[in-house]
């Protein structure tokens, strides 16, 4: 059909893609003019996934278990997350959060990203959603960028190196007051969000990130734990190792993957896997026709041994550089304007939303200067020609765009309500006019007028939602 792309065969599905398939596992069979050719077995499932599900399982009951305590006995260790760590650089309070952290990048500089793979509760979330959206017959597919990949990083640095650089090189804020033990907690909620704001950031951060940026969207492009993570794995030696004269070069090891590591391609040059997005999932050695594959000791990915000087690692991307720059600044604009929204949103569900407002204004930016755009089951523009999908799509990024440019809105009337409303002496609202001047009284009358505007429109406000106000010292 004119104007229609063909598909390039999976190379799980074609063995002339992934550099053939012979020996014992293989079935030959004669082409058409007549030549022999060979085709790979079926890919098996990965017996590695019901282990992990397992284990992830077990993870989760230790959170209910953990829980459970602090509700009988009124206290329990503090919770056991990396971000916590931000409260011991900055405030000096030692928690199991950032011993934890201490620990978990401890044994990924020895054995890579296992916890990543097999611990972490945002991967559990996202291989549920990704489960969820199979059995109705849609298979994240994930996205490729050069520039947003490096978001991971500059959050990490942004969370736990900026506070104690700014501190100590910069001499901004208070002096750091030392060391004290927070290991136990009585308000074990204090730090974490309400369930408003973690009901939808499980929905973003879930379904919509993986429904757009893939399988492992929100590990690839927003976790900040993440951007440490994979800097320890480029210095561990811990690796998936192959035996070369047992791989047949299938490429079902990179079919199954679900963090976009072309395993069969890294094997075949450097006789391991050195992508630090490996997550040690071992999905791929578990499909391994051959058992080709295991987990064992290498060179750290930083100075990789070639062992095939003519293979090659091909690196693909979904986005030309002007549209990364573009869709860059796209992401950055979305994050700062929702990052605080309704003085609720929290950073990494600001991270989430960015990460697909971005990929819906690449596809919108597709609509416009490619001749055939597809995602998932929808064709949105065949042959040039603009398809129902596609009209919806843009509706869709209309809407968005309005909701960011209301949004920004919104947060410019918080700042400007907290900014009048700091000048005002905090007294009884009865006696608040009388005693001011006419100068601040007029601030004060600007202040809640804003304040009125913040309420949402149900209750006569402009907001969407309900802003949360920050009490006043």
């Amino acid at each position: 059909m004119a104007g229609r792309k063909k598909n390039k065969p999976r190379v799980a599905e074609s063995s002339p893609a992934a550099g053939g398939c012979t020996g014992k596992s293989g079935r030959r069979h004669a082409t058409p003019d007549g030549h022999p050719a060979t085709s790979p077995p079926p890919r098996r499932k990965s017996g590695a996934s019901k282990w992990r599900a397992g284990v992830l399982i077990a993870v989760h009951l230790f959170f209910v278990a953990h829980i459970t305590h602090w509700v009988v006995s009124g206290s329990t260790i503090s919770p056991i997350e990396p971000s916590e760590s931000m409260y011991t650089l900055e405030l000096g309070e030692v928690n199991a959060g950032f011993v934890f952290f201490l620990v978990a990048i401890v044994s990924t500089l020895i054995f890579g990203r296992f916890f990543c793979g097999w611990g972490c509760h945002i991967v559990a979330l996202q291989d549920l959603c990704a489960a969820l959206l199979k059995r109705f017959g849609i298979r994240p597919k994930p996205f490729r960028s050069r520039l947003l990949v490096w978001v991971p990083l500059i959050l990490a640095l942004y969370m736990f190196v900026w506070p104690t650089f700014a501190r100590e090189v910069l001499g901004m804020g208070p002096a750091f007051p030392g060391f004290s033990n927070h290991m136990i907690k009585e308000e074990f909620w204090e730090t974490f969000a309400s369930w408003g704001v973690a009901i939808p950031f499980l929905g973003i951060c879930g379904f919509a990130v993986v429904y757009f940026l893939g399988a492992k969207g929100f590990c690839t492009y927003g976790c900040p734990y993440g951007g440490f993570f994979q800097i320890a794995d480029r210095l561990s030696p811990g690796k998936i190792v192959a035996n070369l004269d047992a791989c047949e070069g299938c490429g079902h090891c990179t079919a199954t993957c679900t963090s976009n590591v072309r395993v069969h391609e890294e094997i075949q040059v450097h006789k391991q896997v050195v992508d630090s997005g490996c997550m040690k999932c071992l999905d791929c050695v578990s499909v391994c026709p051959n058992d080709a594959l295991s987990f064992g000791w290498g060179r750290p990915g930083i100075a990789p041994l070639k062992v095939n000087s003519e293979a090659k690692v091909r690196r693909r991307y979904d986005l030309t550089w002007p549209q990364e720059l573009a869709i860059a600044g796209v992401f950055a604009l979305t994050f700062f304007v929702t990052r605080g929204a309704y003085g609720e949103t929290p950073m990494l569900m600001a991270v989430g939303i960015a990460g697909c407002v971005a990929f819906v204004a690449w596809t919108a930016l597709r609509l416009f200067v490619e001749r055939n755009v597809q995602f998932h089951k929808f064709r949105l523009k065949h042959a040039g020609a603009l398809r129902p999908a596609g009209r919806v799509w843009l509706l869709l990024v209309t809407v968005a765009a309005l909701a960011l440019g209301h949004t920004a809105g919104m947060k410019a009337l918080l700042a400007s309500a907290e900014e009048a409303i700091g000048v005002v002496p905090a007294i009884p609202p009865t006696q608040a006019m009388a005693a001011l001047d006419d100068p601040t009284q007029a601030r004060a009358r600007d202040a809640i007028r804003d304040y009125q505007r913040l309420e949402p429109v149900w209750r006569g406000g402009w907001g969407l939602f309900p802003t949360r106000i920050r009490a006043r010292d």
